[in-house]
């Protein structure tokens, strides 16, 4: 790949990279500790509103896009091997696609369709409330986590000594 362009790639992508570390660190940090403190039956629906819109417009670009774009730099990174930063590339790369993505598919949207299907006045809604508010959460700090990670080691790979792939 040229490197200017390789170096556009790998920043562009960490700042898709933030932009959704930075979604689900509202989440984990204020967001679910509010819904936390209503009653569930309005935690509920709050959740299943929110859920609604998420897979929708601007966010699920950035998610997917950036998903993708680690894909392309991940396959960059394996056939460039031998260029400046491309450890680090792969390792910001994998980091976002198995641990914010991979974890949004495996463990949150799952938890987001079931919680579309529960009754927030049902007799099982606190259960299931409470259930979710825990497991959700947890899983969010997860791909919090792995998406900072995937920021700092994209932004490494083009500032560490060798790095850049600028000339």
């Amino acid at each position: 790949m040229i490197p200017r362009v390789l170096s556009l790639a790998t920043f562009g992508t960490a700042l898709g990279c933030a932009l959704i570390a930075g979604a689900f660190f509202a989440f984990s940090t204020f967001v679910m500790k509010a819904l936390g403190t209503l009653p569930p039956s309005q935690a509920i629906r709050a959740m299943q509103a929110m859920n609604v819109w998420a897979p929708t417009g601007p966010f699920l670009l950035v998610l997917v896009g950036t998903a993708a774009a680690c894909a392309g730099l991940t396959v960059q990174a394996l056939l460039g091997w031998s260029q400046p930063g491309a450890l680090l590339r792969l390792a910001g790369s994998l980091a976002y696609l198995l641990g914010g993505f991979g974890v949004t598919m495996a463990a949150n949207v799952p938890r987001n369709d079931a919680l579309a299907t529960l009754d927030p006045d049902s007799m099982s809604a606190v259960a299931a409330w409470t259930d979710y508010l825990s497991g959700w959460t947890s899983w969010n700090h997860v791909r919090t986590v792995a998406a900072l990670l995937a920021t700092a080691l994209l932004i490494l790979s083009l500032v560490s000594p060798g790095g850049s792939a600028e000339p």
